[in-house]
């Protein structure tokens, strides 16, 4: 049970992943092929150091230093591949194994206890640190998330991963699936999910290995890798001051930037999140610092916080270094981003194009698998003032996510009449081998050119309500129109899921004021989170007696969309409020077990 009074929403960090597609391990782990396809019995999983030394700031203004030592889990002959799941919110999260062997897949269940959440595999890595002189000033064991930044150790392996490009942190993720694609290595740093460490400037000997027991469950040989590590204290204000600000950001771009998307690929003001927001980011509000691999672009959430920024892979860094001494940070930021056959993580994933004209003939909704939109209960649930806007006024800020549990994607196109404000939207329908076989109208888009929104949003997709003690409505959020975008993996294991979704942000997803038509997605397995922050989205409760609620996320309120199933829209959430006009407090009971607020 969570009791929170606080003035702003804190929304919890997202640390996706992404693929990074040119790495500086590939030298030294090509092994051949006759041997590599000797594996019968799983992957061959092996710790490695992407490189023998590494160099890491301590930013004076930030609190401390952030142990990205280049350690990657490699996977060999068949990948490792986990599905993490639990049957209800009542269930703990289990685990299980596909095993691969003579080209047939077979389960294998790991052990109760094995993972507690869904954000990776706890207590993974072993890290120690000693000084000049021998003395151990660290000693420290962190999780791993095998989607972590990852890149192909061999030139004949797999051109692309499989596995999805995330370990989610939703707390009502239902499903998830992670893997280590085989010929690939993927970086053990746990990112967003760990702490910067306070180190003086120097150089020190980091140890890592793998814990015991996962070195038994998965047959990795004891063999902690050592990698030199030069600490040296920086501060931004060195140099010209932008110069070392953004070079700052190269490194740990989730500190003190407000674009929402780090120092490699700035977002535009108007897509920096759902969280309707045009102002800057306070620094309490800041995201988490830079991971290997943590994406922006994929759980984001429509929400005031930014996710982790995307890292690049050391040759990369090293590049970018370098430019930034020889033409300037934001040279740099420009060279080292997405060029051909490399990606750096900081890509967002392309939005899918608009039907190229309105659907003809007449409109039907044929017998074929359809999406099945489900809500998640509300979560980051806090009071708020309605950032001062509205003094004397109290508020229920909450987030709340609608999710396709499939088996069809929501594929959902605008059209606008040349001088209308508005588009009419239609829902496409498509047999099992993908062709469009029917389409129906289903309302309209209009355009909200607020500061923070700036796209096109699709009318009545899902409806909040506060409803009383006897699920009565008490009040009702002004939200009812939204931009779609994937913005979080909530069941990677249902039939169908996309485990790479497209319009996974709000950058590309959702057109232009000019836009003529425009095509919104929600992909199977993937939901879309808005934070309802602001007055008219947030439930005035000024005038609400304290007492017990439920927040009531209801998608699809008006049933215009066709879906799979329509009796399973509605999630519940109870809060129980108290306090005095000015100071009120909010009580959120654990829902099952899952004890988030």
């Amino acid at each position: 049970m969570t009791t929170t009074r606080t003035d702003r929403l804190r929304r919890p960090l997202l640390a996706g992943t992404t693929a990074v597609a040119a790495m500086a391990v590939t030298a030294g782990f090509m092994t051949a092929a006759p041997e590599r396809a000797k594996a019968a019995t799983g992957p061959k999983l092996s710790l490695v150091a992407a490189t023998g030394s590494v160099t890491l700031t301590s930013w004076k203004e930030d609190p401390g230093v952030y142990l990205d030592l280049g350690t990657y889990l490699t996977a060999e002959g068949t990948p490792l591949e986990l599905k993490v799941t639990r049957k209800s919110y009542k269930d703990p999260v289990t685990v299980t194994q596909t095993v691969y062997e003579g080209g047939k897949a077979r389960t294998k269940a790991l052990p109760a206890g094995t993972v507690k959440d869904f954000s990776g595999l706890p207590g993974f890595a072993e890290i120690t640190l000693t000084d000049k002189a021998g003395k151990k000033v660290l000693s420290r064991t962190e999780g791993f998330c095998p989607n972590n930044a990852s890149g192909r150790i061999r030139p004949d392996a797999p051109a692309t991963s499989k596995y999805p490009e995330s370990c989610p942190t939703n707390p009502f993720t239902l499903g998830s699936v992670w893997g280590v694609e085989k010929g690939w290595a993927s970086n053990t740093y746990a990112g967003s999910y760990t702490q910067p460490v306070k180190l003086p400037a120097g150089t020190y000997t980091a140890r890592v290995g793998v814990a015991k027991k996962y070195r038994d469950l998965f047959g990795i040989a004891d063999k902690p890798a050592t990698v030199k590590v030069t600490v040296q204290e920086r501060s931004w204000e060195e140099g010209d001051g932008v110069s070392a600000r953004s070079a700052a950001a190269g490194e740990h771009a989730g500190h003190g930037t407000a674009g929402g998307h780090g120092a490699a690929h700035q977002a535009p003001a108007g897509h920096a999140g759902h969280g309707d927001h045009g102002g800057p980011v306070k620094p309490a509000q800041a995201g988490a610092p830079e991971t290997s691999g943590a994406a922006p672009s994929y759980n984001v959430g429509h929400g005031p916080l930014k996710a982790a920024p995307p890292a690049l892979p050391w040759a990369l860094k090293k590049q970018q270094a370098a430019l930034a001494g020889a033409q300037g940070a934001d040279a740099a930021g420009a060279r080292a981003g997405d060029t051909t056959g490399r990606t750096d993580g900081s890509r967002k994933a392309p939005a899918l194009g608009p039907a190229a004209e309105r659907p003809t003939g007449t409109p039907s909704v044929p017998d074929v698998p359809k999406p099945d939109l489900r809500s998640l209960p509300a979560y980051g649930i806090t009071i708020s003032d309605g950032t001062e806007n509205i003094p004397g006024k109290d508020y229920l800020a909450f987030s709340a996510n609608v999710w396709n549990a499939g088996p069809a994607q929501l594929v959902v196109d605008g059209f606008r009449s040349p001088g209308k404000a508005t588009m009419d939207a239609y829902q496409y329908f498509y047999d099992a081998k993908g062709k469009q076989v029917g389409y129906t109208p289903t309302g309209t888009m209009e355009w909200d050119p607020r500061p923070g929104h700036v796209h096109w949003h699709f009318t009545d997709f899902a409806s909040y309500r506060l409803l009383k003690a006897d699920k009565k409505e008490a009040v009702r959020s002004g939200k009812e129109a939204f931009c779609l975008a994937n913005t979080d993996a909530v069941d990677y294991t249902v039939k169908n899921a996309n485990w790479h979704p497209n319009n996974t942000d709000l950058a590309t997803a959702c057109g232009q004021e000019n836009s003529i038509s425009v095509r919104e997605v929600l992909d199977v397995g993937s939901g879309d989170t808005y934070t309802q922050d602001l007055p008219g989205q947030s439930f005035d409760i000024t005038d609400v007696p304290n007492g017990t609620y439920y927040i009531q996320v209801l998608a699809n309120p008006a049933k215009r969309l066709k879906e799979t199933n329509l009796n399973n829209n509605s999630a519940l959430r109870k809060v129980v409020l108290g306090g005095k006009p000015g100071k009120r407090t909010v009580t959120v009971p654990a829902h099952d077990l899952v004890d988030a607020n």
